[in-house]
């Protein structure tokens, strides 16, 4: 079974811009949902709704796939699922460990979505003693001190950090020393890295505070239209009327 190590993913390769990378897993999640209601082929209008992006965009990022659907017919929902599943090189085996088994690990761990995408959880990694060899989704807690032992055995190049923050960076060197080349860094903080090492962060303080914001704008502008005697149906306007940086946009965009 081919793994992490041996094959890495040909988007840069072919040019595929990042933005449009950062789409493709909206779209492989709408066209899944499809597939899973046998719907045999769907619009671009339908599914760019559906990934919550407008219907120019989506074709402009197929095209980067070489993908154009057929006029009166749309796009065939199994052959796009395959195809970026392919271009995301969700189409093989990826390894990955998790270091950090607390709440926020445990619940990582406890997440059936990786391996219908191509993820397979090989090892949970902390440094608590009292940690070691208990079960957490049907798999034992393993130390930090083997971690690059186990890297190297199952061929590991994607780590996900889960600890404090202030574990954060050693455990991140570790990782990148042993030969992991890609991060999901959920901890609190701002990893340094080599050239090379591909990091994405989750923070979800940060995405509550610019919920926050959206809140409060939104309270400014119903006791703005409050003032300015605007009926409630007008204020604010209809998510097809407003307009982002890269056009129409949702009222609501997705995660």
């Amino acid at each position: 079974m081919a793994t992490g190590r041996t094959h890495r993913p040909a988007t840069r390769s072919r040019g595929i811009p990042e933005a449009t990378v950062a789409r493709l897993p909206l779209y492989l999640r709408a066209l899944t949902a499809l597939s899973e209601r046998s719907v045999p082929t769907v619009s671009s209008e339908e599914l760019a709704a559906a990934a919550g992006v407008n219907s120019a965009k989506l074709r402009k990022d197929f095209s980067y796939l070489g993908s154009y659907g057929t006029r009166g017919v749309g796009y065939d929902v199994e052959y796009l699922v395959y195809q970026i599943s392919r271009e995301l090189g969700l189409t093989q085996d990826w390894p990955v460990v998790i270091v950090g088994i607390g709440n926020l690990g445990a619940a990582l761990a406890n997440y059936g979505g990786f391996a219908s995408r191509g993820f397979r959880v090989a090892a949970l990694l902390d440094a608590d003693p009292a940690l070691a060899g208990k079960p957490v989704a049907g798999m034992p807690v393993q130390h930090t001190d083997d971690l690059e032992k186990i890297i190297e055995e199952n061929g590991v190049s994607i780590g996900v950090i889960a600890t404090p923050a202030g574990a954060a960076q050693q455990v991140s060197e570790r990782l990148i020393a042993a030969g992991v080349t890609s991060i999901l860094n959920f901890a609190p903080t701002v990893l340094s890295v080599p050239d090379g090492v591909d990091v994405r962060k989750v923070d979800l303080s940060i995405e509550l505070q610019i919920l926050a914001f959206h809140e409060q704008r939104k309270a400014g502008e119903e006791a703005a239209a409050e003032a300015a005697g605007t009926p409630p149906a007008m204020r604010g306007g209809s998510a097809a009327s407003r307009k982002g940086p890269d056009g129409d946009v949702p009222a609501v965009m997705p995660a």
